[in-house]
């Protein structure tokens, strides 16, 4: 019978085989297909097949996330990163019972959610998320001054073409969405003629706009959002060891060692000496 470590040591061992790895994101992709086909008209065999096999997905979703709660050597290591706690509640959710009507809607919303999975199982896209979910407090002052923008842009369109067209700018907020039109360019031409007719000068207010927010706004987010990206690939190379972040952070860490033996050994030459 095996030990304690040498039981976490063999699942550790399974959980870090890239063949693992690779059928875990199999199964996950074969869930997300399966819930795709179920919003098809499909023959009563299939659906029953399909139960059966969605039952499968989910012990063995379980039997995954045991595997790596024996690997990880202890609740409290298990529950300490973010991700496996994340993956932990959806396995657990996806529980839930199809058969009963009043949890039925709710299992199957559930297993929607298994498709998230693919964003644990693959590193990339940790990188990716985690970038998205740190550039999201930085992008929120850049989206508050482009409210204020819409605004005021808003209220002076309402202002000067409520007349004009009242569908377009008869009030503060459905002006707000023309602008939002304008600033995806969908057909904001014709929203601009439309007031040109009037007053000639018009385009003014319109390309102001534009370029304030189509320009240097949305720039603006793409430079968060690549400074965030790199930030986090820089940080999961020094984890993972990969990559020139990752040598870097490797040689700092053995200089250091360095360092610190290098001191230990001068203050027992000091003592060495003053024995003497």
């Amino acid at each position: 019978m095996l030990s304690a470590p040498a039981l976490q040591q063999r699942f550790l061992s399974i959980r870090e085989n890239k063949v693992f790895e690779t059928f875990v994101i199999v199964v996950i992709v074969l869930s997300a297909i399966m819930i795709g086909a179920k919003t098809y008209a499909i023959p009563e065999p299939v659906v029953q097949a399909m139960k059966v096999l969605d039952l499968g997905i989910t012990l063995f979703f379980l039997v995954e996330v045991l595997i790596r709660l024996v690997a990880e050597g202890s609740l409290k290591a298990f529950f300490r990163k973010g991700w496996n706690v994340f993956d932990f509640v959806i396995v657990v959710a996806s529980l839930v019972p199809l058969e009963d009507s009043e949890t039925a809607l709710l299992g199957r919303l559930l297993r929607i959610f298994r498709v998230l999975r693919l964003v644990s199982i693959i590193p990339e896209l940790r990188v990716l998320l985690n970038a998205f979910v740190r550039a999201i407090p930085r992008m929120g002052y850049v989206s508050l001054l482009m409210f204020i923008i819409f605004y005021i842009y808003a209220a002076m369109g309402a202002m000067f073409f409520h007349q004009i067209n009242s569908e377009l700018w008869g009030n503060i907020t459905i002006s707000m969405l023309t602008l939002f039109r304008i600033a995806t360019f969908e057909d904001w031409t014709d929203v601009m003629y439309e007031t040109m007719a009037v007053y000639p000068l018009s385009w003014i207010f319109y390309l102001s706009f534009i370029f304030i927010v189509a320009f240097v706004f949305l720039n603006m987010m793409i430079g968060i959002v690549l400074e965030t990206l790199q930030r986090e690939h820089e940080r999961h190379d020094r984890e993972s060891g990969e990559g020139e972040a990752g040598e870097v952070h490797w040689l700092r860490e053995h200089v250091a060692a360095m360092e610190a033996k290098m001191t230990r050994m001068e203050q027992m030459l000091q003592d060495l000496h003053g024995r003497r």
